[in-house]
């Protein structure tokens, strides 16, 4: 018996120590270290980069396009002399230089395209914010276990230290024969039993917050000495009428929009594009193995051969194939389709709020009856304790009171917790903020 009560004062002094010591987390401090050092945020970061760079405004689509190509042949044989315009049984080698610029005036593909681009920049962001709101769902739920799983924790040691106070006064009163030795083996069999239910909160309560620190991808050194902060905020009334704000919404009307523009990519094929060329070419040539022929010089003959081509060039598509047809249906389909799933997700987006909604009343139903309850058990436990150390009644009754008063200071808290938790909860779904 001596080694329990020992063991008692230890958990109790040593938790007295460590709250001295204690490093206290709040749900903005998890929520802004969880969000910076996720990796799928940060993966999602790299793809509005990529989205970006993708990007490209009509407006540089009118900078021309500039080649530069040259050439070195041979001819054997009977050919044309390029310098001459003759034919010559000789062979002959040359070198031609072409200088090119093309500009594309009007291309609706390259609006559809730049048009679409700029979307998916939109969609990629909508994404990142896709996966952060789902993740600020499970930090908020985890922050919230391991909420609820502290204040049992503090709730269990209070409890232990009524019981290791009885427990040490029954022994005493065994002693010198004023209590019956069967009183002793209850209240031992209480204390064991308050032992056991605040080990095993504490296991839950370090289980939990290992993983709400594995799901921040933060690790911590002294896990025991963090607690955390609870949550109060102002109540307020939901606006039921107000748009959603939510990320999953966004993204798929954006989604419904980049379908969109895909089927205008298609349609631009066929449609008639206008570009403008301009081409700067000369060449020079010389005969092989004939010494005697005379040519003119390298110089000369690239600025006698020079050719210059401006124009302008109007394509119409005239047929395409039903290929094209049967693909643009397609895609109008396909649209349709993401039309629907954007409908979809407003509706599930609408009937989260709404169940959130309908759990927080029933909540703050339950918190009045709560109250009384918890008001009635700690009434009820005062008397019986006066009862139990006037000996009025066994341990087994004064023991069933005490788990009374525990089961209902916890339902109490966790039942305020809740209200918080919904409150914060339906913030998010509706707002996508707490």
């Amino acid at each position: 018996m001596n080694k329990r009560l020992i063991l008692s004062l230890l958990l109790i002094t040593s938790s007295i120590f460590v709250n001295g010591q204690e490093n206290s987390w709040s749900l903005q401090k998890c929520f802004a270290i969880a969000l910076e050092n996720n990796i799928d945020i940060k993966i999602k970061q790299l793809e509005i980069n990529k989205a970006k760079k993708l990007y490209t405004h009509p407006l540089l689509e009118l900078f021309p396009t500039v080649n530069l190509s040259g050439n070195h042949n041979y001819n054997f044989g009977s050919t044309i002399d390029p310098s001459t315009n003759n034919r010559v049984s000789s062979d002959i080698q040359y070198d031609n230089l072409n200088l090119g610029a093309d500009i594309s005036l009007l291309n609706f593909g390259n609006l559809a395209v730049a048009q679409r681009n700029k979307i998916n920049i939109e969609l990629a962001k909508a994404d990142k914010e896709v996966i952060e709101y789902e993740y600020k769902l499970q930090l908020l739920e985890k922050y919230f276990d391991a909420l609820f799983s502290q204040e049992l924790v503090k709730i269990q040691k209070e409890q232990i230290q009524n019981t290791t106070f009885n427990l040490d006064r029954i022994k005493k009163e065994v002693e010198i024969g004023n209590k019956p030795e069967s009183d002793l083996y209850d209240i031992q069999l209480s204390f064991s039993l308050d032992e056991k239910r605040l080990l095993e909160a504490q296991q839950l309560f370090e289980t939990q917050k290992l993983q709400l620190f594995q799901l921040m991808n933060f690790p911590v050194e002294n896990l025991e000495a963090i607690t955390f902060e609870v949550y109060l905020a102002k109540e307020t009334e939901v606006e039921s009428e107000s748009p959603f704000k939510n990320p999953k919404i966004e993204y798929a009307d954006l989604a419904y929009k980049s379908s969109k523009k895909e089927i205008s990519i298609l349609r631009s094929e066929n449609l008639p594009s206008i570009s403008g060329f301009y081409s700067l070419s000369t060449f020079y040539s010389s005969p092989i193995n004939q010494p005697n022929t005379t040519v003119p010089s390298f110089k000369s003959q690239f600025d006698d051969n020079k050719n210059h081509e401006v124009g302008l060039r109007l394509n119409v598509p005239v047929f395409t194939g039903f290929r094209k047809n049967r693909q643009i249906t397609a895609f109008k389909i396909e649209a349709e389709k993401v039309k629907l799933i954007s409908e979809q997700e407003k509706i599930k987006i609408e009937q989260q709020v709404e169940l959130e909604t309908a759990r927080k009343k029933q909540y703050l139903q339950l918190a009045s009856n709560l109250q009384n309850t918890l008001k009635y058990a700690k009434e009820s436990f005062r008397t019986t304790q006066a009862k139990f150390t006037s000996g009025k009644v066994d341990a087994v009754i004064y023991t069933s009171v005490k788990n009374q008063l525990l089961s209902s200071e916890y339902d109490y808290l966790k039942n305020n917790l809740l209200v918080q938790y919904a409150s914060l909860k339906i913030n998010l779904i509706q707002k996508n903020e707490l």
